[in-house]
C-alpha cells in the first residue's frame, strides 16, 4: 500500500468512527421538552442555553419569536444561535395584562412583577397594594407602553400581547428589553394555552413550581371532562351576547368552543373552524342558536345585571329560547376573577359549564356565572 492511500484509508476509518460515537453525534443536539397540547410553542434545552420558539398563530410555519435563555450567573456563551436573549431568572419585569400578573403571582414571582399596564382593568389585591405604595409602576398603555417609565424601571422584560397587523409595539422595540410575546390566547385548546405556565416558569426561575401547577391543572380539567361525559342530558349553549352592531361567539376551534365539547354540551358552531371569535350581526345569531337551551355572558357592571336590563339593552333577546325559559347566566367580570383565574385554570371555567349544563352531576354552584332575576 503506497502511503497516500494509507493516509486516506486512516482518516476514512477515523471519521467513520467519530460517526459511530454517540457522544460525538449529539454534542451539539438539544434535548426537545415533550409538551402535550400546546401547539404554537417549542423548547430545546442545551447545555449552556434553552432555546423557545413562539409559532406565528397567524402566518403557518412561520415563527413570530425566538428566545434564547441564558441563566444570568452564567458568562454569555459565545456562539448563540439567533433570537432574543434573555437572562434568567428575570428579577423585574413588566406585565401588560392582568392574566399574567395572576400567573405570575401563583407562581410565587410576585416580587419580580415591577410594572403593569393599564392597572384600571387589574383587580388583583397584591397588585394594587404595590401600586400605592409606588413599588409596582404604572407603565401606561398595553398597546403603547410609556417609554421613559420603562427606561426609569429597567426591567429584564417586558410581557405584551401580540395582535394580528398591529404594527409592533412602537418605541419600546428600540430599548433593546426583551419583550415576550405572550401568544398564549391563540391557543386552540384550554390546556393548550395553560400549558404555556411552563415557559412562563421558565423566565421567572421557578419552573419545577410551574411544572407541578399545570400537571394539577391537566389532572382536575380531564377528570371533569370524563365526568361530563356520565350525565343524562346533553343541552344546548349561546355564549355572550351583542357588543354595539356584532355579536361575537367564540368559534368551533377557540379554547371555550373546545370547553364546550369537553363539558358535554351542543353548541350551534362546533363544526366552525375559527379559533378565535366570530363577528356576527344579531340576525345570525338568532337565526342558528335561537333555540338555545342556555345562554351564558359575559359583562363589565358595577352591580349584577337583571333580565330586565337584559331587555333593555336590546328587546330582540326576548325572541331567544333561554330568555322565555329563565335559562340566563352572566359573569360580572367587574365583581368576579373570571379574567384573571380562567386562562391558566381552565378546569374551573369547564366545572361552572358543566355545573349550569348537567345540575344531575351535584357539583354544587358555578363560580363566575350567576342566573340572572327579573
Amino acid at each position: 500500500m503506497n502511503k497516500p492511500l494509507g493516509i486516506l484509508i486512516a482518516v476514512i476509518v477515523l471519521l467513520s468512527s467519530c460517526r459511530g460515537n454517540p457522544t460525538a453525534a449529539t454534542h451539539d443536539e438539544g434535548d426537545t421538552l415533550a409538551l402535550k397540547y400546546a401547539t404554537h410553542l417549542s423548547v430545546v434545552r442545551y447545555h449552556d442555553h434553552t432555546v423557545v420558539k413562539l409559532a406565528d398563530p397567524w402566518n403557518s410555519g412561520k415563527t413570530l419569536h425566538t428566545y434564547v435563555l441564558v441563566p444570568a450567573d452564567q458568562k454569555l456563551p459565545a456562539h448563540l444561535p439567533e433570537g432574543a436573549v434573555v437572562r434568567t431568572p428575570l428579577k423585574k419585569a413588566v406585565v401588560a395584562t392582568s392574566v399574567h400578573c395572576s400567573l405570575i403571582i401563583d407562581m410565587g414571582c410576585r416580587e419580580q412583577i415591577g410594572g403593569v399596564c393599564e392597572p384600571q382593568y387589574i383587580h388583583i389585591p397584591y397588585i394594587l397594594e404595590q401600586l400605592d405604595k409606588g413599588k409596582v409602576i404604572d407603565c401606561g398603555s398595553c398597546m403603547a407602553p410609556t417609554v421613559e417609565k420603562i427606561i426609569d424601571l429597567q426591567p429584564d422584560a417586558l410581557f405584551l400581547s401580540p395582535f394580528q397587523n398591529s404594527g409592533g409595539y412602537g418605541k419600546v422595540e428600540e430599548l433593546k428589553i426583551p419583550i415576550i410575546e405572550t401568544a398564549d390566547y391563540m391557543e386552540t385548546s384550554a390546556l393548550g394555552r395553560a400549558e404555556w405556565m411552563r415557559f412562563y416558569g421558565m423566565l421567572f426561575g421557578c419552573e419545577q413550581t410551574a411544572d407541578s401547577l399545570f400537571a394539577e391543572v391537566e389532572k382536575s380539567y380531564l377528570s371533569l371532562k370524563e365526568q361530563a361525559k356520565t350525565s343524562n342530558g346533553s343541552p344546548s349553549l349561546l355564549m355572550d351576547k351583542q357588543t354595539g352592531s356584532v355579536w361575537y361567539v367564540p368559534g368551533g376551534q377557540s379554547t371555550i368552543g373546545g370547553m364546550i365539547a369537553d363539558a358535554h354540551i351542543g353548541y350551534a358552531w362546533n363544526n366552525d373552524d375559527h379559533s378565535g371569535s366570530l363577528p356576527l350581526p344579531f340576525e345570525s345569531v338568532l337565526e342558528k342558536a335561537g333555540d338555545a337551551d342556555i345562554w351564558l355572558f359575559r359583562y363589565n357592571a358595577p352591580h349584577d345585571m337583571t333580565m330586565r336590563e337584559l331587555l333593555t339593552d336590546n328587546g330582540g333577546y326576548k325572541q331567544f329560547k333561554a330568555f322565555v325559559n329563565h335559562q340566563v347566566y352572566g359573569c360580572n367580570t367587574a365583581t368576579s376573577k373570571f379574567y384573571e383565574e380562567t386562562p391558566f385554570h381552565p378546569h374551573l371555567l369547564l366545572r361552572d359549564f358543566i355545573c349550569i349544563a348537567h345540575p344531575d352531576l351535584l357539583l354544587g354552584e358555578p363560580r363566575y356565572f350567576i342566573k340572572l332575576h327579573e
